[in-house]
């Protein structure tokens, strides 16, 4: 007697694709945190937006937008390029999904000491 089991279905929440990039995203030095997704669309979609990830799947394809805010002194082009080969890397080898991109908009930059601590 042989039993033959389907693979079944595996779903993934887009709320797990956020928490992957997100902290993909803070592994990275050079990354201070995450910045909040401005408004428009994104209001309508809650998932994320205080994350600083803005995550769309169409068939298959994961598309990510975050918003980081950087530490001082450090180049912006090599921290992006970095966040993005360690979020496309995660999402591929945690969900096995394929990337359509993955676009870094940098938002700020963390400074140690504000305006007002320096005049004083």
């Amino acid at each position: 007697m042989t039993e033959s089991f389907s693979q079944g279905k595996t779903t993934v929440s887009p709320d797990v694709l956020v928490t992957i990039a997100r902290l993909s995203a803070l592994s990275v030095p050079g990354v201070s945190r995450m910045a909040q997704v401005p408004g428009g669309v994104n209001r309508l979609f809650k998932r994320g937006i205080g994350d600083g990830v803005r995550i769309e799947v169409h068939e298959n394809v994961v598309t990510a937008n975050l918003y980081l805010i950087l530490k001082p002194q450090v180049n912006i082009r090599e921290v992006s390029r970095n966040v993005q080969n360690q979020v496309a890397r995660a999402l591929q080898e945690m969900v096995g999904m394929d990337i359509g991109g993955i676009e870094i908009h940098i938002e700020d930059i963390d400074m140690d000491e504000s305006p007002e601590a320096a005049s004083a």
